[in-house]
């Protein structure tokens, strides 16, 4: 029947866009709806790095499955994905010893992973300085996107399919159970029908259930992020993670020195104010994309953060960036920032409304690795029957 379906899936992000993917593997009919002409949130603006590797053992498990989803996707359609690896480098002992710690760990899950030494980090990593690096631990298996591009390509992609229907402009305004059915209506007018809808809004807490999002422990991050001109033909492979990512992700908090190595670090530095730590990425014109910053507000206060880049935070960055790689060019092309959403407490945020509609959000920074895996296990558990029939 026209217009109903088994699913709907709200928000055209990167987590909407793979709860229709595996919806749609079920062999379910599906409608993807998205409230502007292109995806253009937190999916869009970031650094496109997929880093299982900096998660806790759970999201790892999840990132290493969307490793696998996306490097099949690629292998049919071309999304952008290149394989060249992660690498965390160390800059002192303390940092050092993490490493290590964590490659035990990766180890016992069979992650593969590889310690560099400085000069094998030195020869890897043009212009990265001698000065800064004393060694680094590689994941060989871990890919960029071009986040800007990818999940358009994606969505071009699941489009081919049939079953799969992707409607954009199609903010929605309502959601409400009506008897068998969920009745989704958009500002326009035009209404669809499922069985169950799933609701990945990222950080629009205004238009759908905005009084669950206000009595929630959801926050928003507001990251600042610039990319230079193309540096010629200056080539820096992967993803490149920094000391003060390793004393970050959460992957480094199971480390058994990781809880007194934090506890000695000081307080007062613009780095824990801005929350700043340093991350180099190649884009495919040769551009390298730096960052990032993190500030934060509740759900119900985001305009508190401002809309505007702060100047002090992206200098700040560059001049740290200088000292760890010497760039041919640190000339800035692009500034922005993005907004995601977090939880304070949980990894992510999950309510049903009633039975039948699901929201999911709050994914923060593991969406680019996370939500492939995630949501292929969400969506099997939201749909744990066979097909409906319509």
């Amino acid at each position: 029947m026209e217009n109903r379906y088994d699913a709907v899936i709200i928000g055209g992000g990167i987590l909407g866009t793979f709860h229709a993917y595996h919806a749609m593997e079920m062999g379910l009919k599906v409608c993807l709806v998205e409230k502007d002409a292109y995806p253009k949130g937190a999916t869009t603006q970031n650094f496109g790095q997929v880093v299982p590797s900096g998660m806790n053992s759970k999201w790892q498990q999840f990132g290493r499955e969307s490793l696998r989803i996306y490097k099949e996707i690629q292998s049919q359609f071309n999304i952008s994905i290149r394989q060249n690896g992660s690498v965390y480098l160390a800059s002192n002992e303390e940092e050092e010893q993490l490493l290590v710690e964590l490659r035990a760990i990766n180890n016992s899950n069979d992650y593969t992973s590889k310690m560099l030494t400085k000069s094998e980090c030195l020869e890897r990593y043009p212009g990265l300085r001698k000065d800064y690096v004393t060694a680094g631990l590689f994941f060989p298996e871990e890919v960029t996107v071009e986040p800007r591009i990818m999940i358009h390509r994606l969505q071009e992609f699941l489009s081919t399919y049939k079953g799969m229907e992707i409607k954009m402009s199609f903010p929605v305004i309502g959601c409400e159970r009506n008897g068998e059915w969920v009745k989704v209506d958009s500002a326009s007018g035009e209404s669809l029908w499922a069985k169950k809808v799933i609701i990945c809004n990222g950080s629009d807490f205004k238009n759908l259930y905005p009084e669950v999002f206000a009595n929630s422990d959801l926050e928003v991050s507001k990251l600042q992020m610039m990319q230079t001109k193309p540096q010629g033909n200056y080539e820096l492979k992967g993803s490149i993670l920094t000391g003060w990512s390793i004393r970050r992700y959460e992957a480094f908090y199971e480390c058994p020195s990781y809880a007194e190595i934090k506890k000695n670090e000081p307080e007062d530095s613009l780095q824990k104010q801005w929350g700043v730590h340093i991350l180099f990425k190649q884009a495919t014109d040769g551009s390298i994309i730096l960052g990032d910053s993190h500030q934060y507000a509740d759900a119900n206060s985001i305009e508190d953060l401002g809309y505007d880049l702060d100047m002090d935070i992206d200098h700040f960055m560059v001049e740290e960036a200088k000292k760890i790689i010497d760039l041919p060019t640190y000339e800035i092309q692009r500034r922005w920032y993005g907004m995601y959403s977090q939880c304070k407490t949980n990894d992510i945020f999950q309510k049903t409304i009633g039975e039948h509609i699901h929201i999911v959000t709050g994914i923060g920074g593991k969406g680019m690795t996370g939500s492939a895996g995630f949501s292929k296990k969400n969506v099997a558990s939201i749909f744990n029957t066979q097909k409906i029939n319509l």
